[in-house]
Formats: C-alpha cells, sequence, structure tokens
C-alpha cells in the first residue's frame, strides 16, 4: 500500500498534466485554423467582391449586349477600370460581400495603379499598413489597360479569433477545472482514507492493550482463587475479589470512553446543567489526582483568582474536562512534574488554563490534537496508554457548553490548555 500510493498520484499527476497540455495545444491549434478561415473568408469576400463589380460594369456601365462568356472577358479586357466607379459604390460592394460572408468588422479599402498611385480610397484608409493588408488583382489577367490592386483593411479586433471561439474555449476550460478538481478530491480522499485507515489500526491496537492487561490481570486472579492454598484464606479472597472488581471498573471505563465517543458524533449528548462553583470543582478534581501527581514526584499549583467564578455546567462533564486535561498533563511530562491551575475572567467567561512542564507538543500535533482517536507521537515515551478520545471529548464537551478551547506548546517546554466557559448569569 505504501509503494502503490504514491504511484497512483504520480500517475493521476501525469494524466491531468498531459490533458492540460493536449488542451492548450487543442486551443492553439484551433485559434490559428480559425485565423486561417478568417483569412480564406476574407479572400472569398474579394473574390466574390470583384465579380460583383464586373457584373455591374457590364451591366450598368455598358450598353453593350454579350453573348458568351469569352464576349464577356474580351471586353473586360478591354475596357474595364474602377474608375468607372465612384468610392460609394465600391464600399457598398465590399460591404455586402464581407457580410455575406459572415465577416462584421469595420474595414478601409483603396485601389491603387500600377504607379502605385490610388485611384480610389476610403478615408480611414491606412497608407503605412497597405504591405499589412489583403489584396487583390481586380483587372482581369492580360487586360490592355493598366493593372489595378485592391487593398483590404479589415480592423481585426486582437480579441476577435478568440471571440468567436469563446463558448469552445470556456467549454474546454471548465471540462479541465472539473477534472482537476476531481484530482484534487480524490487525492484529498485518498489522504483521508489513509489517515483514517492509520488511525483505524491504532485504535484497534490501543484498544487490545486497554482491555489486554485487565482480561490478563482478571484470569490471574481467578486462578488464584481456585487455588487450594487461596480458597480457604478469607483475605486472600477479599484481596483477589478487589482486584478483580478494579480491573472490571477499569474496563468499564475504557467501554464508556469510546460509547461517550459515539455518542458525541451523533450528538446526543445531553447536558445536565447546573449553577456550579468552578473554584470548588477544580480543588476537588485536583485532590482525586494528587496521587498520581506524587507518584511522578510532582507538584500541582492552583492560582484561582477569577473574581467571578459561578457557572452553569454539567457537574461530572465539566469534571471530565478538568480531569482529562490534568491526567494528559500527568502522563506526557517529564521528571520534576509542575503543573499550574489558573482561573481568570474575561469578558463574560470563566477562563482556565492549565499548564505543565511537560515533552510539549509541534506545530502539527498541536493542529490535530482535538482529532478523534488522534494520539501524539511520544519519542521514547512508551508507557503513554488511550484511545485518542480524551481531548476530541474535551473539545466537544467545551463547545458543547459555548465555551472555546485552544493549546499553546513548544517541544520539550511543556503545553499550556486554555479553555473558557459562560459565566452564570445574574
Amino acid at each position: 500500500m505504501k509503494k502503490i500510493f504514491p504511484l497512483i498520484i504520480v500517475l493521476i499527476t501525469l494524466s491531468v498534466l498531459g490533458i492540460m497540455v493536449i488542451q492548450m495545444s487543442w486551443i492553439k491549434n484551433a485559434i490559428t485554423l480559425k485565423r486561417e478561415q478568417f483569412k480564406r473568408e476574407v479572400e472569398k469576400s474579394m473574390i466574390d467582391a470583384r465579380e460583383t463589380i464586373y457584373d455591374r460594369f457590364l451591366t450598368s456601365k455598358t450598353t453593350q449586349i454579350f453573348i458568351g462568356e469569352n464576349s464577356r472577358q474580351n471586353h473586360l479586357k478591354e475596357a474595364f477600370t474602377v474608375q468607372f466607379f465612384s468610392k460609394d459604390e465600391i464600399q457598398q460592394i465590399l460591404e455586402t460581400t464581407l457580410r455575406k460572408n459572415n465577416i462584421k468588422q469595420p474595414f478601409e479599402f483603396a485601389i491603387y495603379n500600377i504607379f502605385n498611385v490610388p485611384i480610389l480610397s476610403s478615408d480611414g484608409f491606412p497608407q503605412q499598413e497597405r504591405d499589412n493588408t489583403f489584396n487583390i488583382l481586380v483587372t482581369p489577367d492580360n487586360s490592355l489597360r493598366a493593372q489595378e490592386v485592391l487593398y483590404l483593411y479589415v480592423k481585426e479586433d486582437k480579441n476577435y479569433i478568440i471571440s468567436r471561439m469563446a463558448w469552445m474555449i470556456t467549454a474546454s476550460i471548465l471540462f479541465t477545472c472539473i477534472i482537476i478538481s476531481a484530482f484534487v478530491l480524490t487525492i484529498r480522499t485518498m489522504f483521508r482514507q489513509k489517515n483514517l485507515s492509520e488511525i483505524k489500526s491504532d485504535f484497534i491496537n490501543n484498544m487490545t492493550h486497554e482491555l489486554k492487561t485487565p482480561l490478563a490481570t482478571i484470569s490471574l486472579a481467578i486462578d488464584a482463587l481456585t487455588n487450594d492454598k487461596v480458597i480457604h484464606d478469607t483475605d486472600k479472597i477479599r484481596y483477589y475479589s478487589g482486584m478483580i472488581k478494579e480491573e472490571n471498573k477499569r474496563m468499564n471505563k475504557q467501554v464508556e470512553k469510546i460509547l461517550q465517543a459515539a455518542r458525541i458524533e451523533r450528538q446526543e449528548i445531553k447536558l445536565n446543567l447546573q449553577v456550579l462553583d468552578a473554584h470548588e470543582l477544580i480543588a476537588k478534581v485536583t485532590d482525586n489526582l494528587s496521587l498520581q501527581i506524587q507518584d511522578k514526584n510532582g507538584s500541582l499549583n492552583l492560582k484561582l483568582g477569577a473574581a467571578k467564578h459561578i457557572v452553569q455546567a454539567d457537574e461530572v462533564h465539566f469534571s471530565n474536562v478538568i480531569f482529562n486535561l490534568l491526567d494528559n498533563a500527568i502522563k506526557y511530562s517529564k521528571d520534576n512534574l509542575h503543573i499550574d491551575v489558573e482561573t481568570l475572567n474575561s469578558g463574560g467567561m470563566l477562563a482556565i488554563k492549565i499548564k505543565d512542564n511537560g515533552i510539549g507538543m509541534n506545530k502539527e500535533t498541536q493542529s490535530r490534537i482535538f482529532e478523534k482517536f488522534y494520539r501524539a507521537h511520544t519519542g521514547n515515551l512508551h508507557n503513554v496508554k488511550g484511545f485518542g478520545l480524551g481531548l476530541s471529548y474535551v473539545k466537544a464537551i467545551v463547545e458543547a457548553h459555548g465555551g472555546k478551547i485552544k493549546v499553546e506548546s513548544t517541544p520539550g517546554k511543556g503545553s499550556t490548555f486554555t479553555f473558557s466557559i459562560p459565566l452564570q448569569s445574574a
């Protein structure tokens, strides 16, 4: 899986890049073809205009009747010249043939004789651009008169060709964006599934470890109870029975944590709000953890300085929040553990800070610490147990009370968790 996952990403990336390159090449070629098509349309318009000029010359400018194509061509060779036409007549003929070929841009024209002198010219014809215009010989081949050349300057907008292809370019860009979006979504989904798979594996391993230890202890205690030396000893029976009871409680707590996580996910937790003294609750929880702190040769300092500390909260869940944060500080501690618990007022909120001098967290861990089942890497600290549900539970409960929680941490120096909940309204 570790080798296939990067390979899939590389193949999809190459495919998307290939599609984009092909699309760009296709658009470039399409623009070139459209430009060639535009050029052919203008040239065809000029040929049509020349034929129209010939027809008008023969019908309007002469009184002769021509029988057959040869007679017509001979007369054009002998007598035709655009000098029989006015500027407005040529303008009207060109406009008609251009519109007929779907060319609607403004244009200017000029007709030059063999001496490069303009015979007829529109007012806006750019003399300096004559070499960059379309041109066609107006006089017939082998004409007995001097050659006359029609120059046509079409005021083509820079974006004209692109505008004619707008729907194709738009559709191409749209579908390319859809493909890229699908690619990004696929990659994100793959990363998410990979993370979920890793989280699931970690959770199963942790759950197996957490349940296996009490089960093994219970099994040993049961074996001891069946021993002939123990079965008649009341004190030992009580000792092993108490051990079984404690391990059973431990398993129940672990199962309850998993059930709580499921209820939070389904948003089924209902708070039993009561008016509580937060300082009393904090003192009670810290007293319960005093033995664990002593085992770590640590100390805990209470700085309960908030002037207002009456809150409306669920006593059980609020106690659990404080317990979990303190328990984490103890778990992820070094030698000479020191914890500060501080309260202060901010606006209409009671803020509670729990600061430790433990192993700390890097930025990546801080950004994910409240995710369900996520557990920080602890380096050589292998004795940290749990499912990674504690802090996700803490965040859910704090937010359910209408508060917020944040963490500040420096690797090797410790962490500070700060959460706030609304004060009891007067």
